[in-house]
């Protein structure tokens, strides 16, 4: 009969801190985007979005479903911010010249809020009761 449990076996804790340390970054990163956004809004010369729950709790929501939903949102949130980075870069700069970035901007505006739909879209159906959770 083995005596130790699982969670106490040699490297189990340093795999569920790692595990937790991934899903920190990618809720870190979800935030950092959701503020980039409101930069492109705000150049783009629309009123900045209020933010939903779905959107606020994604990075919780997302921790909960099958691997599969987990590894799609993380590269979907990659590509959101490989999108975003360069994307701001260039609308500050055209800004910091003195031209009219808004055009650029609702383009980049665009995509960013139909890709974030598709990660949002993940999420599987939570009902009027939140999401399905188990002891």
């Amino acid at each position: 009969m083995n005596a130790i449990p699982p969670s106490m076996t040699p490297g189990a804790q340093s795999r569920a801190s790692f595990g937790q340390s991934a899903a920190s970054a990618a809720s870190l990163k979800w935030a950092a985007l959701q503020d980039a956004a409101n930069v492109v809004a705000g150049l783009a010369g629309l009123e900045l979005e209020r933010s939903t729950p779905e959107i606020r709790n994604f990075p919780a929501l997302i921790r909960d479903t099958a691997a599969w939903r987990r590894e799609l949102a993380e590269r979907g949130i990659d590509d959101m911010a490989a999108v975003m980075e360069p994307g701001i870069a260039a609308l500050l700069g055209v800004n910091a010249r003195g031209a009219d970035p808004r055009a650029a901007a609702l383009a980049l505006w665009r995509e960013f809020s139909h890709a974030r739909g598709a990660v949002l879209a993940l999420l599987p159906p939570s009902g009027t009761m939140g999401p399905r959770r188990s002891a």
